[in-house]
């Protein structure tokens, strides 16, 4: 006889704690089925959150072109952070607007404002306009994401949306394989205002569709009820506060000192109105922006902190493997992203692979696992790279790297919604890629400010003389060190290469922080059946159809059966 799995008895304790999360709904039918109106609204879904990955990965390589273009090397940074900092505070309000308002309107919107941002970007006359730019494109960014993620959790059940959160993860990987090639290509071969006019016929085809086939539920009520219903005072709070705490971040070790009071007063003010933001949440409104009892349970605590130093992590190999490319083997823009496809095209495959894992085995635990091990070696094997590193080397080392990163970023959700009431799941969303995005912001910071303070610790004083005060060392010596002579040329690739993997060793730090969360996870049972209240439309008139056919059925069958009544009664008689 087998003997029992360790998983066994802790589903039945964890599937009696959180009966919410394992109880069939008494409507939900015994096999979902994916008709044209489904596959047509998660192609609405996949194009606009490609549209937004797409941008992402493709500005991080022409950022040094357009550094020296509009003479911003002192505001450099700001063209990433700001874009972090719109897209994490607009994202617990725009699952609330979407919990409220419905999910269509709040993702046209969302496209929207990313239109209009890539529009401003394209033609900005400076770094402060670009900056200006690229918030509002952070707004719009950050809610399509959120957006991209209810939708789906709105039209899969949990228990089968392995494969599909996979193709979330996919497309956004399969965007960052080609989107360096873009930027670095436009960058180097034409203009990289081209960059962002791009977005604006993928905008208009994304808002066609979403127009066109995402046909979901809205919840009812007039305007004016709903507008009454929303958390404003919350996300006032939280908005200023994280604001505040992501400019700390952003000023931290490059513009300004740790220690000075322009990094520290907006650090500490933000985490002050974090701190409120959480207790008001707790006390005050009756349909909080962030409900506290999403995070009540430890696995789903657990899902979060791991998404945050997954966040970190994932962001700063992304960011800065460029900058290792362009500075120690003086690649081009183009070349160094497609010395990235390592990162990007692994990635992709194993997100799905993750997905897949998590649908066949009905369990989560062993895949965080899985994907936590392959990104403590991965990275480790990072801090191995010099300047002189084989081919075999550094896309070997991107191999493994990305093999965990693509598993845990599908993964982290199904721990975090498992013990969750399917009513939650917007909320617990919009907190989820809050985290991911809020966590970007701190990986960026965190790397730059490393990379910044290690070059002008291993950088020959002389060179470093010629960059002012404030400026992003890296990204202002890359243009400069094909022109250097030797030997300075090769002292100053060995000090890039020696100060990016002191960067890689902050990395391990965090990544095994993210293992670490493992031990709060525990296998609940996930839900096998969605919310009705945003499912699609037709899936509802076809369930009014089909209940409309079993009482006409029903009619028949009694109809059919009176002339029996009557013949029995009539020989009786």
């Amino acid at each position: 006889m087998a003997s029992a799995s360790p998983y066994d008895s802790q589903d039945k304790i964890m599937a009696a704690k959180f009966p919410q999360a394992s109880a069939e709904s008494p409507k939900a039918p015994a096999k979902s089925h994916k008709g044209s109106a489904f596959w047509l609204c998660f192609t609405a879904v996949v194009v606009c959150n490609f549209l937004s990955a797409l941008d992402v990965t493709a500005v991080s390589t022409a950022l040094p072109t357009i550094t020296d273009e509009l003479h911003g090397g002192d505001l450099f940074v700001w063209v990433g952070a700001a874009y972090g900092l719109a897209s994490a505070s607009i994202l617990p309000f725009s699952g609330r607007l979407a919990d409220i308002l419905g999910r269509r309107p709040i993702m046209m919107a969302s496209v929207g404002f990313f239109f209009v941002g890539s529009a401003l970007a394209g033609s900005a006359q400076s770094m402060k306009m670009l900056i200006a730019a690229r918030t509002v494109q952070g707004v719009g960014g950050g809610g399509i994401i959120n957006l991209a993620s209810i939708i789906i959790s709105d039209l899969v059940p949990l228990a089968e949306r392995g494969v599909y959160q996979g193709f979330l993860v996919l497309t956004w990987a399969f965007a960052a394989a080609i989107g360096p090639v873009i930027g670095g290509s436009l960058a180097e071969k034409a203009s990289w205002r081209w960059l962002f006019y791009l977005n604006l016929p993928l905008a208009g085809v994304a808002f066609i569709l979403v127009t066109i086939f995402l046909k979901v539920r809205t919840p009812a009520g007039t305007l004016r009820e709903k507008v009454a219903r929303i958390d404003w005072i919350g996300n006032l709070f939280i908005i200023i506060g994280t604001t505040l705490a992501l400019i700390g971040l952003t000023w931290g070790g490059i513009a300004f000192p740790w220690n000075s009071t322009h990094v520290l007063a907006p650090l500490i003010i933000g985490a002050v109105f974090l701190g409120i933001f959480f207790i008001y949440e707790f006390l005050v409104p009756k349909e909080p922006t962030l409900p506290l009892d999403i995070m009540a349970n430890r696995t789903s605590l657990s899902g979060y902190i791991a998404t945050f130093f997954h966040g970190i992590v994932s962001i700063s190999v992304i960011y800065y493997l460029p900058v290792y490319f362009q500075a120690c083997m003086a690649a081009s823009p183009i070349r160094s992203s497609v010395n990235l496809f390592g990162t990007a095209l692994v990635c992709s495959p194993f997100s799905l692979i993750g997905g897949v894992l998590v649908k066949g085995m009905n369990k989560y635990r062993p895949t965080n696992y899985l994907g936590w091990t392959f990104t403590i070696i991965g990275v480790g094997l990072l801090t191995l790279l010099k300047d002189d590193s084989s081919t075999a080397a550094w896309a070997g080392f991107q191999v493994i790297t990305a093999a965990g990163f693509g598993i845990i970023w599908a993964v982290t959700i199904f721990p975090i919604l498992a013990p969750l009431a399917l009513q939650r799941a917007a909320s617990a969303l919009a907190f989820y890629n809050f985290c991911r995005t809020f966590a970007q912001t701190w990986g960026v910071a965190i790397s730059a400010s490393i990379l910044q303070n290690e070059l002008k610790k291993r950088l020959p004083a002389a060179f470093v003389a010629q960059f002012p005060e404030g400026v992003e060392i890296a990204y202002a010596a890359i243009p400069v060190i094909r022109t250097l002579d030797e030997p300075l040329k090769t002292e100053v690739r060995v000090a890039f290469a020696e100060s990016m993997a002191t960067v890689w060793k902050a990395m391990i730090g965090f990544s095994a922080a993210g293992f670490l969360t493992l031990a709060l996870l525990r296998e609940v049972p996930m839900q096998k059946h969605t919310d009705e209240t945003y499912g699609l439309d037709a899936q509802r008139r076809a369930e009014a159809d089909d209940e409309e056919k079993t009482k006409s059925n029903a009619t028949s069958v009694e109809l059919s059966a009176m002339p029996s009544v009557l013949q029995v009664n009539s020989e009786s008689a």
